[in-house]
């Protein structure tokens, strides 16, 4: 047990760790890894309801996308043809060593099946990743920050599903402030 504690307090340095590529479009202080994680996990799971698929393991599954970067730190994509991207399979490996039997495997197995991508839970959990990020390039739009558009245009660009496609047109149709009951 004393290994899921150490391991909680790992994953609590995900509420410190600010999302990186924010900064380069001028926002002063971004949402966190785990901010991001929580909107992730929602969206992957009304994903997947919709989609008719398991909307729990789709959220499971978003849960775990980025909890590497406990190890990492947030990673922008400015790094590309600087820095390899290290392997999210290798450090979960890291990080759940010392993990029991069955949530070791458990984090592991999610990890894998993102990152393969290739049930329908995993593509609705990577368009979730890619939604939100077009809903908060949206949000920073809304209260002033300029340099967005492309944040906008790469989530657009990698949403693989019709229907991640389609929310993410009507969140570009949308103010960030429209959800506000009338």
């Amino acid at each position: 047990m004393e290994a899921l504690a150490r391991f909680g307090f790992e994953l609590g340095v995900l509420k410190r760790i600010r999302r990186a590529g924010w900064w380069q479009a001028g926002v002063r202080d971004p949402e966190s890894v785990a901010e991001h994680t929580t909107r992730v996990a929602q969206l992957a799971g009304l994903l997947a309801a919709e989609g008719g698929a398991d909307p729990a393991r789709a959220a499971y599954l978003a849960l775990w996308h980025d909890t590497q970067e406990t190890r990492t730190g947030d990673l922008p994509h400015t790094i590309k043809g600087f820095v390899e991207k290290p392997d999210p399979r290798a450090i979960t490996a890291a990080q759940t060593s010392a993990l029991p039997g069955a949530a070791r495997g458990s984090v592991r197995d999610a990890v894998d099946e993102y990152e393969t991508a290739e049930s329908p839970e995993a593509l609705y959990a990577r368009d979730a990743d890619k939604l939100e990020m077009l809903l908060q390039a949206v949000e920073y739009r809304d209260v002033g920050v300029q340099n967005v558009d492309e944040w906008i245009a790469s989530a657009t660009k990698s949403l693989q599903t019709d229907l991640a496609r389609r929310v993410a047109e009507a969140a570009l149709t949308l103010s960030s402030l429209s959800w506000r009951v009338r």
